[in-house]
Formats: C-alpha cells, sequence, structure tokens
C-alpha cells in the first residue's frame, strides 16, 4: 500500500479538511486518500477497519444498544483550470476541490473516528467511492450489495452539505420518456402527415395538471414538482416529424415507493399515453420517530427541514436504516469553479456531533 501521504488525526478539523483536499480524489482516482485514510484509521486500537475498493470502513464494538453510521464520500468532481488545488485561506472561508463537498465533512468523520475512544453509541464510520458520477459506480451501492452487515445500524447521518441546518431524508426521483408518434410528410404538404411534435402540447399540459401538493412526512413538508427537462423530435426542415420524445422528471416525497411513482405517470397523468420509464430511485424517510434520530435532533438542536433533492441516505433506507443529512457547507458552492466552505461551519458541525455522540 502506497504512504506517501500521511494523514494527522490529531490536527484540528479545519487543517485536517486542508490535508484531505490537498489529496486529489477525483471520482476512479481516489485511491490516494482511501490509503493515507486506511493507514491512520488501522492505527487506532479501538476500531475495527475493512477495506473495499476505495471505501474504507471503520467500526466500534463496544456492544452498545444502538449502533450509528456516519458516512462520506472519498470523491470529488474534476478539477478545474487554473486548479483550485491546493486549498487556501480566504477570510472566513476554505477555497478548494471538495471543501464544500464533501471533504470538510469527511474531516469531522475522521476527528470523531480518533477521538471517541468510548462513545455512548457504537459507531460505523463509512468512507466511500465514487459518488459523483453514474450509480453502476456508487461505492455505499456497492458495500450495500457485497457488504450490508458494515453497513447496519438504528441511524445513519451522511454528512453532505447543509448549511446550518439538519435535511431529513429525500425526495424520489423518476425520470420517463413520454412519445408521440405521427405520420411523416413533407412541409409543403402537412395534411398528408401527422405532426408528432404538435402532440408535445397534450404532454404539457398534462404536466401542468398533474402537479402534485407538498406532502408532510414524519412531520416534514417535501415539495414535489413533475417537470419537462428536454424535447426531441423531427429530422429536417421541410419533414413533418413523425416521432417527439418529452422527457419527463418527477421528484416525488417519500411517502410513495417508486412503483407507485410509476404507476402516477404511467397510469394517471399519461394514461393511454407511450411512456417509457428510464430512472428510478426511491425517497427516504427521515425516521424522526425514532429514539436515535430523536436524540439525534435534541443535540444538536438546529433547524430540521426536509431534504428536496436526492442524496445517497435513500441506500440507508433501502437497508432499513432510517438516515438524514447534516454536514458543513453550503450545498450553493458544491461543483464551483471557487467551491468554499466556512470555517465556522466545519468546526460547528464537528461540535455538534461530539455533543450527540460524547
Amino acid at each position: 500500500m502506497p504512504n506517501e501521504t500521511r494523514l494527522d488525526l490529531a490536527q484540528d478539523v479545519v487543517s485536517l479538511t486542508t490535508s484531505l483536499c490537498n489529496i486529489p480524489s477525483v471520482s476512479l482516482a481516489e485511491g490516494p486518500l482511501a490509503d493515507a485514510i486506511e493507514v491512520a484509521l488501522r492505527a487506532l486500537p479501538h476500531l475495527s477497519v475493512t477495506r473495499d475498493g476505495n471505501a474504507v470502513v471503520a467500526r466500534t464494538g463496544l456492544g452498545r444498544p444502538e449502533r450509528v453510521v456516519l458516512a462520506g464520500h472519498l470523491d470529488t468532481v474534476p478539477l478545474t483550470e487554473p486548479a483550485n488545488l491546493p486549498v487556501r485561506r480566504e477570510g472566513d472561508y476554505l477555497v478548494g476541490r471538495g471543501t464544500t463537498d464533501m471533504k470538510g465533512g469527511v474531516a469531522v468523520q475522521l476527528r470523531l473516528a480518533a477521538d471517541l475512544t468510548e462513545p455512548n453509541r457504537d459507531i460505523t464510520y463509512v468512507f466511500y467511492d465514487v459518488e459523483e458520477i453514474s450509480d453502476e459506480h456508487n461505492g455505499l451501492a456497492r458495500l450495500a450489495r457485497a457488504h450490508p452487515d458494515l453497513l447496519t445500524g438504528d441511524f445513519a447521518v451522511l454528512l453532505e452539505p447543509t448549511d446550518d441546518a439538519v435535511e431529513g431524508g429525500c425526495n424520489g426521483n423518476l425520470t420517463a420518456l413520454v412519445h408521440t408518434r405521427g405520420r411523416a410528410a413533407h412541409s409543403a404538404r402537412p395534411w398528408m402527415g401527422h405532426n408528432a411534435i404538435h402532440d408535445v402540447a397534450e404532454v404539457l399540459a398534462r404536466i401542468e395538471r398533474g402537479q402534485l401538493p407538498e406532502a408532510e412526512v414524519d412531520g416534514l413538508t417535501y415539495r414535489q414538482s413533475l417537470n419537462a427537462v428536454g424535447v426531441t423530435g423531427g429530422i429536417a426542415h421541410n419533414v413533418i416529424p413523425d416521432h417527439a420524445v418529452v422527457t419527463v422528471n418527477l421528484r416525488f416525497a417519500p411517502h410513495w415507493d417508486t412503483e407507485r411513482a410509476e404507476s402516477y405517470l404511467v397510469d394517471e397523468v399519461f394514461a393511454g399515453l407511450e411512456v417509457e420509464i428510464i430512472d428510478r430511485a426511491p425517497g427516504a424517510r427521515p425516521g424522526l420517530d425514532r429514539p436515535a434520530a430523536a436524540a439525534f435532533v435534541d443535540a444538536l438542536a438546529l433547524p430540521v427541514r426536509a431534504k428536496q433533492g436526492w442524496t445517497d441516505v435513500a441506500r440507508f433506507s433501502a437497508l432499513g436504516i432510517p438516515a438524514v443529512n447534516f454536514g458543513p457547507g453550503e450545498a450553493q458552492y458544491a461543483h464551483a469553479d471557487d467551491e468554499r466552505c466556512r470555517t465556522d461551519q466545519i468546526v460547528a458541525a464537528e461540535a455538534a456531533l461530539r455533543r450527540w455522540l460524547a
């Protein structure tokens, strides 16, 4: 195992964030960072450590009645030119790739892993690879398939950036293609054919009629939405098109599963039309009624809101583990050329999780 880079888990969390960011880890190239994290964690006798690809899982084994999971991904989107590494300080911010998404959160995990030798709950720390690109590579999904025992717990926290709040669960996501069919003809003689693109108007009208209201789940309000996100059709300026496609995206609250969401589109909104489902991802209930979740919210004493997007908390929900998002950073800076994270948020996130776990 390459050992060129050593992480000092005793340094303060902001300095550790800087160290983590300065080890580039673009998706599918997380090896050096995973190596450094594995070496640092294996030096801690109170943890058992497992490596799977470029994912590292560390667990306490104290026999506590509850086990919680703290999870974060190691990869970042690509660097920009001029390079947004190494990290630099600008006033109250750390600026550079990965500061917000999400090595500030990973630094918090590592500081807790190093210091909490006798936590009040057993803790599983999950550092996984390949979150930022297509789902087929996702390291958390791979762990769930190959080693679900490593992810078991009563409650999970994904340390994605949430800007001084707790974001419970997440919406589900479904994408469909709605096809309209016509008959090709010369555009000088349109009465000889049937224009499939003109039929798109009915699809768009159904989308407007098919909007869903807000939904309350476990005390949190989720906004639901149905949108056309793409339209294609036509082969030439002088041909009446015989085929058009509207790409439709549905974001639905986690009181529905993907089967119910699909039925809503196919059997209700677009009944009688040709619908092709091309992508689906379940949402996640926050489970705020669970004792571990309630204790988490009480300890942090921060605002709690619904996560309106989709995150990997849904993978924990699929395993029967309620989960929330909580971590340092403002989502607006994720993936930006000037990605940045307030240092006080990183410090505060570490302190909040210590209150809960120590």
